[in-house]
């Protein structure tokens, strides 16, 4: 899968990002291990896929645009108004270019990890959610996802997880991504 090990991707991780960030990015990998174990997906590359997930937050905001344009990923208005949310997009190349992990399956992860999307499989779920919920995360209702994530099934985990994140941005009058309603809707129907 890749020339480098966890150790060396670890370092590399905190070489390149804040502090906070990389505890963050080992706190949703410890997370999307202990989903996967749950779910009965492979350990190793979701702890992996965690790890990796956030590895293009090493570009400032404004820089993810050209950052997209130089790898041909396709966004929207929604995008460019929220340049952020390219760094999920971004590091599903970065993961490849940088740290030599050529897994699809992680790719997608990290990919979709940010807004979710039609079609989600079980390691795009955990890696997701496993974001919302990992150990450094402090908001009103991560207490309760994290009990839905020790309890409930996967896909009541993740309607949970995408109903907290649409309340939060629609009460701040924010943007909602199609990706996550139609991940959303494709959970309902």
């Amino acid at each position: 899968m890749n020339n480098l090990t966890v150790d060396e991707i670890k370092k590399m991780l905190a070489d390149r990002l804040k502090k906070e960030r990389y505890e963050h990015s080992l706190g949703v990998a410890d997370t999307a291990a202990f989903l996967a174990a749950r779910f009965g997906e492979d350990e190793n590359t979701a702890y992996l896929a965690g790890l990796l997930h956030d590895c293009a937050r090493e570009y400032r905001n404004e820089d993810l645009l050209a950052e997209a344009d130089k790898r041909g990923i396709a966004y929207g208005e929604i995008e460019r108004r929220m340049p952020l949310l390219l760094h999920a997009p971004v590091g599903a190349w970065r993961m490849a270019e940088l740290y030599g992990v050529n897994d699809r399956k992680i790719a997608q992860a990290i990919a979709l990890h940010t807004v979710g999307g039609a079609n989600m499989n079980r390691l795009d779920k955990i890696i997701w959610f496993a974001d919302m919920i990992e150990p450094n995360r402090k908001y009103p209702e991560v207490e309760e996802l994290r009990r839905y994530a020790r309890e409930k099934t996967l896909d009541e985990m993740m309607l949970k997880g995408l109903d907290e994140s649409i309340k939060f941005i629609v009460a701040k009058k924010g943007l909602l991504h199609p990706a996550t309603v139609a991940a959303r809707n494709e959970l309902l129907l």
